[in-house]
């Protein structure tokens, strides 16, 4: 994004300009856009290079005014609109640069193809707990592991995979148990998918926490961990740099659930009335299975011993070290169940497919 920089104003102009000057723009930057803007620093819309081949087509002469072949309802976004979104909105638009405004209107920057499409590559490990029995899922389960049952036609640990790989992640330890030689010939050592790719491979279920006492590497930076059947939208990226700007022993990822009580509630005091809420929401912060973890959080872990995340973060609590929650708006769609399943997959056909 070219808004801190001030590069974008470079492709700045306003109504006096002609085609001529918007064309020395263009060749002068390299770009493909040029943004109109009023005096107050407004956006009026946006003149490409295939405007401007579309004008002279008509019969647009290079003095004619800007105004002949300005584009005034430009796609823009706001500043705070995620990077996979924005990537999304330029090739479902076949575009490679989009403005950023502000709710006025005002340009703060602008988008541009290649600078958003290279994500900084982040040596930490992802840690992804794979070696569930997925019980709940049978009889898909019987000779599939869960985290390679099929989601929209690849598995879910494919999805986090990708996932986390457009986040920036190259580095991955899947801890494996159950049927995990099928996950291990699937991936292999995830050249094919552009990753690493080592394997923990537990002899008894360890839980979503004991796993992690297997690693013997000497680890020096903080690990992001995920349970093996959590398909999020969630930025890996930003999990970690929350939980880092935080000197955070320890973060979960959390996300609001509400339920509705279906029936109007009395407030009593001994057999006096003291109030009464009609249906009321109760709000509570659950586990969203996904987290961010210092090396020195392991040490209380004991080798080839089943604990799982909550208690380690509880271990840690009790040891005065910082656990913290980093609030999750993005969607997260836990696949614990065959209900779980099917709202992963568009339809119950396809769900049938994935597993017989």
């Amino acid at each position: 994004m070219n808004n801190e920089s001030g590069s974008w104003k470079k492709i700045v102009t306003d109504f006096n300009a002609t085609v001529g000057d918007v064309i020395n723009i263009l060749n002068n930057t390299g770009l493909k856009i040029v943004l109109i803007v009023s005096e107050n620093g407004f956006l009026e819309g946006t003149i490409s290079d295939g405007d401007i081949r579309r004008g002279l087509l008509k019969g647009i002469s290079i003095k004619d005014s800007v105004s002949e072949i300005i584009h005034r309802n430009s796609l823009v976004v706001p500043p705070k609109m995620k990077r996979e979104m924005v990537l999304q909105l330029m090739i479902a638009n076949k575009i490679q640069q989009i403005p950023i405004v502000d709710e006025t209107n005002k340009i703060l920057g602008v988008h541009h193809w290649d600078e958003i499409n290279t994500v900084s590559i982040r040596e930490n490990t992802m840690v992804i707990m794979a070696g569930g029995l997925g019980t709940r899922l049978r009889p898909a389960t019987d000779e599939i592991p869960k985290p390679l049952l099929r989601v929209s036609g690849k598995p879910i640990l494919e999805h986090i995979i990708e996932k986390a790989k457009f986040d920036g992640f190259k580095k991955f330890v899947l801890a494996v148990y159950y049927l995990g030689n099928k996950i291990e010939d699937y991936f292999k050592d995830g050249s094919q998918f552009g990753v690493e790719i080592e394997y923990l491979k537990e002899t008894k279920p360890l839980g979503t926490a004991g796993a992690l006492s297997l690693l013997t590497n000497n680890l020096h930076k903080d690990l992001v961990v995920t349970n093996g059947d959590v398909i999020t939208e969630i930025d890996y990226g930003q999990l970690l740099d929350f939980h880092i700007l935080h000197n955070a022993t320890a973060t979960m990822a959390v996300r609001l659930h509400e339920i509705q009580n279906q029936f109007g509630v009395v407030q009593t005091d001994g057999i006096k009335i003291t109030g009464y809420e009609e249906k009321p929401i109760l709000r509570s912060n659950i586990n969203a299975g996904v987290y961010a973890i210092k090396p020195e959080a392991l040490k209380l872990l004991v080798a080839n011993e089943n604990c799982d995340m909550p208690t380690l973060f509880e271990r840690l609590k009790a040891s005065s070290m910082l656990t913290i929650a980093y609030p999750l708006n993005e969607h997260l769609q836990d696949i614990g169940n065959f209900s779980d399943f099917r709202k992963a997959n568009s339809n119950e056909d396809l769900v049938r497919k994935n597993y017989e």
